[in-house]
């Protein structure tokens, strides 16, 4: 796996009572928007807390905008959760708010911008990020135009048990690009360093991710819409036997913000 940085941690995460059980969090935080139409950073970070994740993924998350009072939103996940690390990786650049907002891949550093982020309380030995193939035009009943872009970034993690690959994403919610996009990331991460963990919202229901990986499903629960979730659109996947979801530990969890709820699963590495 090839690293467009390097990154490492000073601490070990804190364990669960095992060193070598590790939770996997992955969480489309709708740029922190709570039931009351507001966007709060304290909320936000309380939010993360109550999960008590030792990786996280997260989509959806804003930087520098307006309307999520011009929060660092990836980097208020990772301090409240004690991450020694983490990415940001924009996905949209410009102002969320802007009527006729067109689509650019990428954003300055310090330019206003929304996408997908990973943190880790294990130090990272590398990093890498894809940006994902997307139609230019999709033709359907109700949408035509041009797709949102998207992204993937997966770290390799130093553990207590030895080294694992965790990778975010956020795929595609037009119909049928979604497909496509899950095979292009599996195959992508063919040579990444296992055991493996994929993470984020695929915008696939339920078994899907499952039939189109052939990986395991670490947690199964419905995660969409948040009130009341009839079914799962955000996974948690493992490749390898090498991590093992830990019986009876996954859930979905409401933490009051969002239209999602966060998907937690305890995985064991061997």
């Amino acid at each position: 796996m090839t690293a467009d940085d390097d990154g490492a941690g000073a601490r070990s995460p804190s364990g669960r009572g095992t060193m070598w059980t590790m939770r996997l969090v992955t969480f489309n935080i709708q740029h922190g928007l709570g039931p009351d139409g507001r966007c709060d950073r304290e909320r936000l970070a309380d939010a993360v807390r109550s999960l008590d994740p030792d990786v996280l993924a997260l989509q959806e998350v804003d930087r520098y905008q307006p309307r999520s009072r011009f929060a660092d939103q990836a980097r208020i996940c990772a301090e409240a959760m004690g991450a020694v690390d983490h990415r940001y990786v924009p996905t949209v650049a410009g102002w969320m708010s802007a009527p006729g907002l067109r689509w650019r891949a990428r954003g300055r550093e310090r330019y206003p911008a929304y996408g997908i982020a990973l943190a880790s309380r294990f130090p990272v030995r590398a990093w890498r990020r894809w940006r994902l193939p997307m139609a230019s035009r999709w033709i359907g009943p109700a949408q035509l135009g041009v797709d949102e872009p998207r992204a993937a970034v997966a770290a390799e993690l130093e553990t207590p048990s030895g080294g694992v690959t965790v990778c975010a994403t956020h795929l595609s919610s037009r119909l049928g690009n979604a497909w496509a996009q899950l095979p292009w990331l599996r195959d992508a991460l063919g040579a990444a360093p296992r055991p493996l963990v994929l993470m984020g919202d695929l915008n696939l229901r339920d078994e899907a991710p499952v039939t189109v990986t052939r990986w395991r499903a670490a947690a199964t629960a419905p995660t969409f819409p948040v009130g009341r979730p009839r079914f799962q659109i955000d996974h948690i996947l493992v490749d390898d036997d090498g991590a093992t979801p830990v019986d009876g530990e996954s859930r979905a969890v409401d933490t009051g913000l969002s239209d999602h709820r966060a998907l937690v699963a305890d995985v064991r590495l061997a």
